[in-house]
């Protein structure tokens, strides 16, 4: 079996919760990363941006273990993934949750059946009663009313089977959680909501996020930092309001167009208004 190792700090002091460096990822003779480094802070999220073809989703899954890169080091709460043997593929499992597009929820079972999957892999001692009462807790947890529980995924409307796909992800009560476009296909109400109820499970229960998102009002409101990919790597992780005074041709047209100064300015309103409806300490 594998044991971790002690936090790993960064330059800044934080401990680390992912360490990737000299990350090469190949597909024949296309090249789509090479020598890739990034770190993800623990108690982060950390938005994941990138033109198409950058290999967002497949970093995410060379992380996970679920793609093996060509060369490269990865570090997932201080233990090697690149080993291959079984004790590192059931550390990932077991302390990680993934929400991919569009929930990838067993069709054939229901919402609480599916919710249960990981429970029963790595807790098969656990009663059944006791895996139908954790599943309602995480249905409930994800925002979901009780009622969805004994729904099939084709019953449940998109923004629902995004929500049952996070309610999953969270069964093992895992410290990392990975998200691959989880607003994309909302309408702009749910994207919001969905956001909001990231950010609050997030602090409440101290995960650190790993967000794959095109998604600006998502960056703007729930993100602590951003990761740029270009080129090939990460060009730049910082927090958004560095990352936009960056002279690169993709982070000046992405986060400088109309679009994004909608996002800005939506965020900078929402801030305003928070902080004007806090009172005012007495004189």
């Amino acid at each position: 079996m594998t044991n971790p190792q002690p936090p790993i700090p960064d330059p800044d002091g934080d401990e680390v919760a992912i360490r990737v460096r000299g990350l090469v990822n190949r597909f024949g003779s296309q090249v789509v990363h090479e020598g890739l480094d990034l770190d993800v802070r623990r108690g982060e999220i950390l938005g994941v941006v990138g033109g198409s073809g950058t290999g967002k989703s497949v970093l995410m899954r060379a992380i996970l273990g679920l793609r093996r890169p060509d060369a490269g080091h990865i570090e997932v709460l201080g233990v090697d993934t690149d080993t291959g043997d079984a004790g590192a593929r059931l550390h990932i499992e077991r302390n990680t949750g993934v929400l991919f597009q569009d929930g990838a929820l067993f069709s054939s079972l229901s919402v609480g059946e599916n919710v249960e999957v990981p429970l029963k892999e790595h807790h098969p001692e656990l009663p059944e009663t006791w895996r139908y009462e954790l599943a309602l807790l995480k249905i409930k947890l994800a925002g979901l009313p009780a009622e969805a529980l004994d729904k099939l995924p084709s019953q449940l409307s998109g923004g629902m089977r995004k929500r049952a796909g996070l309610a999953r992800a969270l069964a093992l009560d895992p410290p990392l959680l990975f998200l691959d476009e989880p607003t994309a296909g909302l309408d702009p109400i749910g994207a919001t909501a969905f956001d909001e109820l990231l950010k609050t499970l997030q602090e409440a229960l101290g995960l650190t996020v790993f967000l794959i998102t095109h998604d600006l009002d998502t960056l703007y409101a729930i993100c602590d930092r951003v990761a740029v990919l270009a080129d090939r790597k990460v060009i730049a992780t910082a927090p958004l309001a560095e990352i936009e005074k960056i002279d690169h041709p993709w982070i000046q047209e992405y986060f400088h167009g109309p679009r994004a100064r909608s996002a800005r300015e939506s965020w900078e309103s929402r801030i305003g208004n928070r902080e004007s409806a806090v009172p005012a300490p007495p004189p």
